[in-house]
């Protein structure tokens, strides 16, 4: 299982029906409802992408920001767009650039260099623009937490004006103005924008007008605000509709080019598009220290330069992922054995600052915790990370920001500079924060699942009609669907174990299954297996042929065999503890002979390099086919404790396996010499069982 538990909605079929009377398919009617936009009313509601824009004027500050703007393009001051490094802060930069230069100004694009400056505005920045002549610096996506950076500006008779989206510290930069949606003073309701969200509203307060500019640039829009998560609701849903249209017939030739580079223009452009095909590339870019060749492509008019700048975009992403794999297996290697983690807190001095933060993201889902990864750098270090099940990153690093040198970002993802002989002190109060907060309510580390529906609906029309929902993101999901009772009838690991494809079967119908970004191993699954998943539904084109296809979210063993080993667990706890075992618990616990036998044949027939890592819960299930014989969790893990006391074996725990290790030369040992058998047969009053026991 990828995670702990699944909470699974349902929906009252009536509701369901009358929204298909009202023209939705039935696999969206039935998510929808599941969702409580149970009427016609609350399901146009969320589905309308024509919702009106907000008023520029509404976000604080905003009258000052476009007035000294303005100020700066009739006397013809040299301007700088200062940004960030992502796909949000690089669109945000690309846009206001755009905007300004169309209307005459001199302007300086500047993202900072990640390696040698790090995020946002900085002392190396201002000098070198100052140097330029700039006279005004508007941020993008950045810029909300640089009161020392405000104050150099000052000294040195820049003017400033910030526009961000991140969470704000109490006190703000003293700044010409500071447009922020997340101000704590900033009037009700609160507008959910991404960074180049908050830059085209200052555009559109410059220019007095918002339709004429959205048609302009709801490309840069669209990119941003899906690539940064922001809500698909509202206006941010009008905006990214709107660029997707545009998009599916793209007008920026650095865009098109992208598009043709990674193939994405031959299918429907949505936001899934964006997020898994064209934002990765985009912020490889940043990632791997040439934000430039982003920047550039969004800005030029020449379709050949246009074309070699997505190349590049291309080769760099590749680059990445190979980075990104190293960084990902030593810091699993690094992860400490025995129990799940609370929150992994790792620092290396050969990690690369621009790939930890995506490979934060991964391990935070696997993983189920807060993850924080640390580049050292002399006695300091940068890191990132990343949140999960509703962990608060900013509000956890200002309850710690004595321990840090600087800190910014947001709920769910955040970066702070820390130094070396603080981060065990960090380790420590994090790991109780984030254990604390596990604890607590407001924990959710559950797999929202929206229902279950009859497999029947599972066909190429119903399938294809939940594009009703799209814009798909947050705040929208694709939807997750529950299926039970299925046997994994085929299993094989493609593109080098970098994902899993499976055949599922409930008897009658069999479906082609897709679980990327795992094996067999970590998904806990072998051939056979009777298992639940949770999956979004796609339509699979191969050499003209359209099938079914189940994008799996996560796989579990049916609810019998979790029920089974859940007992078992419990009682296995009561074992290590010294507990009284009763009768139920012996029986559950305590091995035959048979079962020592098959435990042994199975891990001497299967081990590689004489090891055998897997899901434990799997292990078992393998065995026990192997055997022909049932082989519970309890008396398996009984049999390995044996063997690891009679120096047959080692193991080991790991956070989402079991690691057992064969000892050279380990053939045979004597059970009766066995303590943890001794005091099970001990414990099981009038036993026969000692007259079975031998060596194996």
């Amino acid at each position: 299982m990828k995670y702990g538990t699944w909470t699974v909605s349902s929906y009252e079929p009536a509701a369901a029906e009358a929204l298909c009377r009202a023209g939705l398919s039935p696999i969206t009617a039935a998510v929808l409802c599941s969702r409580g936009y149970d009427s016609v009313a609350r399901a146009k509601a969320l589905l309308a992408t024509d919702n009106p824009l907000s008023d520029p004027m509404a976000l604080l500050d905003m009258d000052k920001a476009a007035a000294r703007v303005r100020q700066a393009l009739s006397t013809r001051e040299h301007i700088a767009v200062f940004g960030d490094y992502d796909v949000d802060g690089i669109t945000a930069t690309c846009l206001l650039t755009d905007f300004l230069r169309a209307r005459g100004a001199q302007v300086t694009s500047y993202i900072p260099a990640r390696m040698e400056e790090g995020y946002g505005l900085n002392e190396i920045a201002i000098r070198a623009l100052h140097e330029k002549g700039v006279q005004l610096i508007v941020t993008v996506d950045c810029g909300i937490t640089a009161s020392d950076e405000a104050a150099l500006c000052r000294r040195l008779g820049i003017d400033l004006v910030i526009t961000d989206h991140h969470e704000c510290k109490a006190v703000l930069p003293d700044a010409v103005a500071v447009v922020d949606p997340h101000r704590k003073d900033q009037p009700l309701p609160h507008i959910e924008l991404a960074g180049v969200g908050v830059a085209f509203k200052l555009a559109a307060a410059i220019a007095g007008g918002q339709e004429k500019l959205l048609d302009e640039y709801c490309d840069l829009l669209c990119l941003g605000t899906v690539a940064d998560v922001m809500p698909l609701t509202g206006e941010n849903r009008t905006m990214v509709a709107r660029g997707l249209r545009a998009l599916a017939s793209a007008k920026r030739v650095g865009v098109a080019a992208l598009l043709r580079e990674c193939a994405a223009g031959r299918h429907v452009v949505n936001a899934g598009t964006i997020g898994y095909t064209l934002a990765p590339r985009i912020n490889a870019a940043g990632r791997m220290g040439e934000v430039s060749v982003a920047m550039e492509l969004f800005l030029t008019h020449d379709k050949a330069r246009a074309a070699e700048l997505a190349a590049q975009l291309c080769r760099l992403n590749r680059k990445r992922q190979d980075v990104e794999a190293e960084i990902y297996a030593e810091a699993v290697s690094m992860l400490p054995a025995g129990k799940h983690p609370e929150a992994i807190v790792l620092s290396s001095e050969t990690w690369h600052q621009g790939v930890v933060g995506i490979v934060a993201s991964r391990l935070a889902e696997e993983y189920s915790c807060p993850t924080f990864l640390i580049c050292l750098d002399g006695d300091k270090g940068k890191a990132s990370s990343r949140s999960y099940g509703g962990f608060n990153l900013f509000q956890s690093l200002e309850l710690l920001s004595e321990l840090l040198e600087s800190y910014g970002g947001h709920e769910l993802a955040a970066g702070f500079t820390i130094r070396r002989d603080q981060i065990e002190p960090f380790r420590s109060q994090m790991l109780r924060l984030s254990g604390d907060f596990s604890r607590s309510d407001a924990c959710n580390r559950a797999l929202s699942v929206d229902c279950e529906i009859p497999p029947q609906l599972l066909t190429l029309s119903n399938i294809a009609a939940i594009d009703e929902l799209e814009p798909c993101g947050a705040g929208c999901p694709r939807p997750v669907l529950f299926m039970r009772g299925l046997t994994i009838t085929e299993l094989t690991e493609v593109c080098g174990g970098k994902h899993l494809r499976l055949r599922l079967s409930n008897g009658s119908e069999s479906w082609g299954a897709i679980f990327f970004s795992t094996n067999a191993r970590r998904a806990g699954v072998a051939l056979g297996d009777v298992v639940e998943i949770a999956y979004t539904p796609q339509i699979n084109e191969f050499r003209g042929v359209r099938s079914v296809q189940l994008n799996l979210i996560d796989i579990r063993p049916d609810e019998a065999s979790r029920r089974a080993q859940k007992m078992a667990q419990d009682y296995y706890r009561q074992l290590s503890a010294g507990e009284a075992l009763t009768k139920e618990a012996l029986d559950a616990l305590l091995p035959e002979r048979q079962d020592f036998v098959a435990v042994w044949k199975y891990l001497r027939d299967n081990a590689e390099r004489g090891v055998v890592q897997e899901d434990f819960g799997c292990l078992c299930r393998k065995i026990a086919r192997y055997a022909a014989r049932p082989c519970s969790f309890g008396k398996t893990r009984v049999c390995l404790d044996v063997f690891a006391e009679l120096g047959l074996l080692q193991i080991s725990q790991r956070p989402k396996h079991v690691r057992i290790r064969l000892l050279p030369g380990a053939q045979k040992a004597d059970l009766e010499k066995s303590a943890i058998l001794n005091n099970l047969k001990n414990q099981k009053a009038g036993s026969n069982y000692g007259s079975e026991s031998g060596a194996v």
